[in-house]
């Protein structure tokens, strides 16, 4: 039987919830309402998404919060079990796991995921990052490497090798010595799940363009959405491939402008929570190659909002537009997130959907 896995649906522009399985998703903020990440919680969230038909949950993976009054992220669910409690309460929708390469082991990685894909019926997918904090790569004793995507490349040949002919293999690289590897059941999805990483700079879309099915990237504007899809392309293409584009946005949806940008304005700067901001801001600054440089120095407002991403705030109108846009710069989705995913889901779904139906994003 083929499945098709939903992110190769027919839909021009691909939606997914992102961050939901983190206290606050991406929203540093102290409004009551803010995002708790209980499981209920996550099962409303990922319930709402699959009946809206929405292509997939996408987590973070996060050992370590931001600390401020809230700790943010400090609770977070482990993306692998997350995702296979939720493969089993949903019909549709793609379920990705976030894993930091250094800190599992592919034999276990590759078990894991073909779990999932069973328990999906061929609805898995894996985000592979390297990982960037050096505070919580503490925490299990290990380093960030120099050569993460050269380990990251290792680590998805033994996963794809461990869903091969099913006969014992050796393995012998710079960073694994594997002997009499097997691994069964394969994963449904053949060779493997899907992939996708976040990458920002060179060796990491290097990476990418030949090893994964999609990239995500993100952009200070939406005008310069195009020198990153430019950018990709050309990597796969010397690859000869072809590497799908996603972006990542925050969401504030209402039914006027005014009522969007003032929203905005009370979780994102009257009550952020500052010193998770300050502290969130830093390391990312210090450590991850994640975003366009200029965003650390313009764009304090939308690391409060959403991480660094670019909002989408206003109306179902404005923000079809602005979808429509980023559809024209050769984006084929993104993943969003929302201060509350369960009150402000239902909203987006019944209003945004229909308009971008209307526009030619979506089919379904």
């Amino acid at each position: 039987m083929t499945h098709l896995h939903p992110l190769k649906g027919p839909n021009r522009f691909k939606l997914g919830v992102f961050s939901a399985n983190a206290d606050g998703g991406l929203a540093i903020t102290d409004v009551p309402e803010r995002w708790r990440a209980r499981w209920d919680d996550n099962l409303n969230a990922a319930g709402i998404a699959d009946r809206a038909g929405l292509e997939f949950l996408l987590p973070i993976a996060r050992w370590r919060g931001f600390g401020g009054k809230n700790h943010v992220r400090e609770w977070s669910f482990e993306t692998f079990t997350w995702a296979a409690g939720l493969a089993a309460v949903t019909k549709q929708i793609g379920l990705f796991m976030t894993v930091h390469v250094p800190l599992l082991h592919p034999v276990y990685a590759a078990k894991a995921l073909a779990t999932v894909d069973h328990i999906s019926n061929g609805r898995a997918g894996l985000n592979i990052v390297c990982g960037w904090n050096p505070d919580e790569f503490a925490m299990f004793g290990a380093k960030l490497s120099d050569d993460a995507y050269g380990q990251a490349a290792e680590w998805l040949e033994v996963i794809e090798r461990c869903y091969g002919d099913h006969q014992p293999f050796d393995f012998q690289g710079k960073y694994y010595a594997l002997k009499g590897v097997v691994s069964r059941p394969a994963s449904i999805q053949v060779p493997r799940p899907l992939t996708m990483n976040a990458a920002f700079g060179p060796p990491g879309r290097d990476f990418a363009a030949k090893n994964c099915d999609f990239l995500f990237s993100t952009f200070s504007n939406i005008e310069d959405g195009r020198k990153h899809y430019a950018d990709i392309k050309e990597r796969s293409k010397l690859q000869g491939r072809d590497v799908g584009i996603y972006t990542v946005c925050h969401v504030v949806c209402r039914d006027t402008q005014k009522e969007a940008d003032d929203y905005y304005e009370r979780y994102a700067v009257t009550l952020a929570d500052h010193g998770a901001v300050d502290n969130h801001m830093a390391q990312k600054k210090e450590f991850s190659n994640s975003h366009d440089k200029n965003a650390f120095d313009l764009y304090r407002k939308r690391f409060a909002g959403g991480a660094g991403t670019y909002p989408l705030v206003g109306t179902p109108e404005k923000i079809v537009e602005d979808l429509v846009k980023i559809s024209n710069e050769g984006y084929a989705g993104a993943a969003l997130t929302f201060v509350n995913y369960t009150d402000e889901l239902p909203f987006f779904c019944d209003r945004v959907l229909p308009l971008m139906k209307q526009a030619g994003l979506r089919v379904t």
